[in-house]
């Protein structure tokens, strides 16, 4: 991206707006389908222990795909066709729920659907800083975690107002819709950024490839990450720890008197604030310190697991989870402009991939420590640990406001 790209131009606008579209229409057709799951795969005879096997497999191969996302997207001078690819697949597959019998033919289609989801989403986020520059970046990221968030509001209430009318393999059905609106904004919408990579003169289009890939393939070899990265990553890996999943949130709450039938209302509430708030977060994150910014995200993270430690009363439990959204929106969005900030707009792809990799296998170990901790300790402990692991990793990510970070304009 050339210089004068880093200010805010019709172009790069029309670019980001078109990446929240996509996001927005994306995830509400995932979460259409993803709360309707469990009750379908009981119907056709599938238990806890496949839904776990499902999920647990969607999820490795999401971070197995984003890891080699971000080392492609590095190597290509288009990053396009990987983005739309991984729409196309994602939501041709969804629908096709509906006319599944047997929880195998479920492990097929979530393991397209998450594989397509890691491809496209480090190629998207490195077309993002290419479209943005540095001093949006945080903004850029921001909204379209928020039109992401909305999504995920917005799909379970179409799935509840479907279900009673439709049933369930209906909403599989009913998810083709946003699905298909989210292909056609992907390939209308979304424009390749005018960076280094087009502005290579050749003869001929054929040596103009060559060239640029050649060159491109000198840099990667030549680039590494730098100590500064290493340095967020340790921080971010520590806290991903002690970041298990959002269920055992769900559990405590439960475990203190708030019924199973209101459960989908935590969810909803904690994706209202993060949807309100993912935007602004990422804006100030531009103009205030993107370290300082997760930090107080990690600060929240603590003070909310602290409150489900206690468990004082059910409306902390309320309040909690509706201050447990603003944890989401100071993080998300914010560490990835932190991450790609650390490193040189060659090995952006690769840093991206190495970040979603690691951090999704530490929350992945997370869940399974606070299962044995809760299981052997009680509930409390493996909260307190928790919030106490987010306090520490907080002073770390300030104290990476005190290192050098690459200017990538």
């Amino acid at each position: 991206m050339s210089e004068t790209n880093s200010d805010p131009t019709k172009s790069s606008s029309r670019n980001i707006y078109a990446f929240g579209a996509t996001s927005l229409l994306n995830d509400t057709a995932s979460e259409m389908a993803y709360w309707v799951l469990p009750a379908f795969l009981a119907s056709i005879g599938a238990g806890p222990a496949q839904l776990g096997l499902i999920e647990g497999i969607a999820e490795s191969v999401a971070s197995f795909a984003k890891l080699l996302s971000g080392y492609i997207a590095d190597r290509i001078p288009r990053r396009k066709p990987i983005v739309v690819s991984g729409y196309v697949v994602a939501n041709a597959v969804k629908p096709l729920l509906a006319l599944t019998s047997s929880w195998r033919q479920v492990v097929a289609i979530r393991f397209a659907d998450r594989f397509a989801k890691g491809i496209r989403g480090t190629a998207r986020d490195v077309m993002v800083a290419e479209t943005t520059g540095r001093f949006h970046m945080g903004s850029a990221y921001g909204l379209i975690q928020a039109m992401d968030s909305a999504g995920a509001i917005a799909g379970p209430l179409l799935a509840l107002s479907l279900l009673p009318h439709y049933g369930q393999r209906g909403v599989f059905w009913a998810a083709g819709i946003p699905g298909l609106l989210c292909i056609v904004v992907a390939v209308v919408g979304i424009r390749e950024p005018k960076t280094l990579w087009h502005q290579v003169s050749a003869p001929d289009q054929i040596n103009r490839c060559e060239l640029v890939s050649k060159q491109n393939d000198d840099k990667a070899r030549h680039s590494r990450l730098p100590g500064t990265f290493y340095f967020v990553l340790a921080a971010v890996t520590l806290f991903s720890l002690g970041n298990s999943s959002d269920m055992f949130l769900v559990l405590r709450a439960q475990s203190i008197g708030i019924p199973v039938t209101r459960a989908p209302l935590l969810g909803l509430v904690f994706n209202i604030t993060y949807t309100l708030f993912s935007w602004p977060a990422g804006h100030w994150s531009d103009r205030f310190s993107r370290g300082g910014m997760a930090a107080a995200g990690y600060i929240v993270f603590a003070a909310v697991y602290l409150v489900f430690a206690i468990a004082p009363s059910t409306r902390a439990i309320w309040l909690a989870m509706a201050c447990y959204g603003l944890f989401y929106a100071f993080t998300n969005p914010v560490l990835k402009a932190l991450v790609v900030e650390t490193v040189a707009p060659e090995v952006r792809g690769r840093a991206l991939g190495v970040y979603f990799f690691v951090t999704s296998v530490a929350m992945l170990l997370a869940s399974v420590i606070t299962g044995e901790v809760w299981k052997y300790h009680g509930a409390r402990v493996p909260f307190y640990l928790s919030a106490i692991i987010a306090a520490v990793s907080a002073l770390l990510l300030m104290a990476s406001r005190r290192k050098h970070v690459i200017n990538t304009n």
